[in-house]
C-alpha cells in the first residue's frame, strides 16, 4: 500500500468516527479504531502503523502469529484477536509479541484453558466476551442467556483474565441496530450486576460503524474501509 493512500483511507474513517461521535454528543476520544489486517499481508500493517495506526485486529491465531512476527519491531502496536479461539492454539495465541486483548471469549472451558496457561505464564490477558446477538449460524459467540453466567464463572475461576467488556456483530443483512442495542443494554445490566467497569464494547465494522457508535460502541473494527477489498487466502 502507498503511504498516501494509508493516509487518505484512515482519515476518512477517522472522520467517520469523529462525527458519529459528534452526533451521539459522545467525547471525540470515547471510540478507538481497530484496523482488521486480515487477509493482508505484514507490509499492509507496516504502511498503516507508519500513518499512524496502533490497534490491529486479526481472526486467524496462525496468520496473527505469523504477521506479529514480521512487523515486532514496530513500536507501540497492539494486536487484538477477534475470531474463534480454538482450545490448542491457545498457547500459540499467547506467545504472540505485542498481544493486547482477545475479543471472542465465548465459553467457560476456553476461560479455563486460558486461565491455566497465563498462569503458568504469570502474565495476565484483557478479554472480551463475544455475544452471539443475532443467532445466525454463520457467527459464533456466548449465546445471550448464557452471558451472564459465563461472567460469573471468570470472575469466580479466572483470575488472570481481565473482563474488559462485550464484542458483537451486526447481523448480515437487515437493519443493525436492535442487535447493537441489545447488547449495549447487556453491558449495562452487567456493569450494575457485577460493579464492575466493562468500559469497552466493541461493536461496528466498515459499513456499520455510525450505528454501532450511535448504540455505545467503544471500539469499532474496520478492515476494507483501512486496507481495501481482502483478498482470501493470501
Amino acid at each position: 500500500m502507498e503511504r498516501s493512500e494509508v493516509i487518505q483511507r484512515l482519515a476518512v474513517v477517522r472522520a467517520r468516527i469523529h462525527a458519529a461521535t459528534v452526533a451521539s454528543q459522545r467525547p471525540a476520544d470515547s471510540v478507538a479504531l481497530m484496523a482488521v489486517s486480515k487477509f493482508h499481508p505484514a507490509d499492509a500493517v507496516r504502511a498503516t502503523h507508519d500513518a499512524g495506526q496502533r490497534v490491529f485486529g486479526e481472526s486467524r491465531v496462525q496468520e496473527l502469529a505469523m504477521k506479529a512476527s514480521e512487523v515486532c519491531d514496530l513500536d507501540g502496536l497492539q494486536w487484538h484477536m477477534i475470531g474463534s479461539l480454538q482450545t490448542n492454539k491457545v498457547a500459540v495465541l499467547l506467545d504472540v509479541h505485542g498481544l493486547a486483548m482477545l475479543h471472542s471469549l465465548d465459553r467457560p472451558k476456553l476461560a479455563d484453558v486460558l486461565q491455566d496457561e497465563l498462569a503458568a505464564r504469570g502474565r495476565s490477558l484483557a478479554v472480551l466476551i463475544q455475544v452471539h446477538a443475532t443467532g445466525e449460524a454463520t457467527k459464533h459467540g456466548c449465546l445471550p442467556v448464557d452471558v451472564a453466567a459465563l461472567v460469573e464463572h471468570v470472575r469466580a475461576r479466572c483470575p488472570n483474565l481481565e473482563l474488559k467488556g462485550l464484542m458483537a456483530m451486526g447481523p448480515l443483512e437487515g437493519d443493525p441496530a436492535p442487535v447493537f442495542a441489545r447488547v449495549a443494554a447487556m453491558l449495562r445490566d452487567l456493569r450494575q450486576r457485577t460493579g464492575l467497569a466493562l468500559d469497552v464494547l466493541s461493536m461496528g465494522m466498515s459499513a456499520d460503524l455510525e450505528i454501532a457508535v450511535a448504540h455505545g460502541a467503544t471500539m469499532v473494527r474496520i478492515g476494507t474501509d483501512v486496507f481495501g477489498a481482502r483478498e482470501e487466502g493470501v
